[in-house]
Order: C-alpha cells, then structure tokens, then sequence
C-alpha cells in the first residue's frame, strides 16, 4: 500500500517539476502515512530541493520542540531525511492564534499545494476537522478547533500519549474546502480501526458526518487502503 502510493505521488512530483519547475504538496503528520514516507524515499530521482511542503494542522500550544508535536513528527520521520525545498508550519505555540490562522491561509493563497498526501481518521476526520466542526462550505482556509474524544482517542491508540487526559483539546487545522483544492489527493489509510470510516466514507452519504466522504467529490482522487481497512 505504501509502496503503490508513493509510486503515485513520486510520478506526480515528477510532472510538476517537468512542467513548471517545482512542486508544493500538503502532508499530514501520522503514523498512518510513514509506510507511505520511506517508500517515497526510496523512489528515485525526486528532486525534492524543488518540493514546498505544507502540512495539515498542530496541536494549540505545542512549539515545534515539544515530543507530540505534529510538525515535529513530520519533520523526523520524513523531511528531515531529504534536502527539502522548503517547509512552512503551523505554530502551535502562537500567542494569537486568529492571527496564525490568517498567516498559515495567506502562504497557502501564494503558494497553492499542488497535491495533498493525507489519511483519514478513526471518526472520518480529515486533518482535524471532526464531524462536529467539518464544514464542506468552510468560508477559512485555515481554523482553530475543538477535538472529539474519539480524534483524542485515537491520539492514544496511534502511541502518541500515553492516556486521554494528556490529549490536548484544541488544535489549528486546514478546512475541508482548503484542503480539497489541491489538485490531486492521495488518500493512505491502512489498519482495522479505519474500516468503519473507509466504509462511511465510499458507501455513505457525503455529508458532514463522515468528512472524508468529501473526497468522493474530488475528481482526482485516490484512495489506497490495506486488506484491513478494505475489509467493510
């Protein structure tokens, strides 16, 4: 699975940079998608002094020093093994977040993102945009939200935290409309726990309920799934 998509997004790296010199991309910061990183590690030829990156959303409070921080998962598990071109972060540890938010979403309006290498969570969140808070119509790029216990929950069951209560409440994340406006999505969700979501997401109604049921209306969307989170 994770080999079949960074086959996929290395080709993609590949064009942009032969049609116009470069390339930006949104990554998100899980455990889920580290298969999906050494393979693209391994693909040869990527000249990644000419990828941007971005990635989805941090945690409010956390610097990019402290262990659980999502910028700081990305960094050490993938761009720091690779001469990245450039990568901006949301700052957690910002003093106003509003004025982080305007920041984050005026970079992303320069600098739009190509394609988006994303997972989907164990509630159907994409980024962490829960199904209380997802909003197909979001007028922000980029917002401060409050997480569901089941999002928290997942943070435990993904060796993040130890327990629930270390999980923070508030997180800076992209909106669904932002995210959706890549040009490709590249969608790896691997494991048991995210059947039932994979099963909402394909075979449900695209609503809020299930935020990644969002991509279905993308139209170059790819979703790679192992036998575990196919098996609904």
């Amino acid at each position: 699975m994770g080999a079949a998509a960074a086959a996929e997004v290395a080709a993609q790296i590949h064009r942009l940079i032969a049609e116009r010199g470069r390339a930006v991309g949104l990554f998100a910061s899980a455990p889920s998608q580290r298969d999906a990183w050494d393979a693209l590690l391994c693909e040869a030829g990527v000249e990644w002094s000419r990828l941007t990156a971005f990635h989805l959303d941090e945690y409010l409070g956390f610097d990019e020093t402290h262990p659980q921080s999502l910028r700081r998962f990305l960094r050490l598990h993938f761009l720091s093994r690779v001469p990245i071109g450039a990568f901006h972060g949301l700052r957690g540890e910002t003093p106003d977040p509003a004025a982080e938010c305007e920041r984050y979403a005026r970079l992303l309006t320069e600098d739009p993102p190509d394609f988006a290498l994303i997972g989907i969570g164990e509630n159907g969140h994409l980024a962490f945009n829960d199904p209380h808070v997802a909003n197909f119509d979001d007028p922000s790029a980029v917002k401060v939200v409050e997480l569901d216990e089941k999002c928290r929950q997942q943070q435990v069951h993904d060796g993040a935290f130890v327990t629930l209560d270390e999980v923070p409440e508030r997180a800076l994340t992209l909106t669904l409309p932002r995210i959706m406006s890549a040009g490709r999505m590249f969608a790896v969700v691997p494991g048991s726990r995210k059947r039932a979501a994979v099963a909402a997401a394909l075979h449900g109604p695209v609503c809020a309920a299930c935020p990644a049921s969002i991509l279905r209306t993308h139209a170059r969307a790819c979703l790679f799934l192992d036998a575990e989170s196919a098996s609904r």
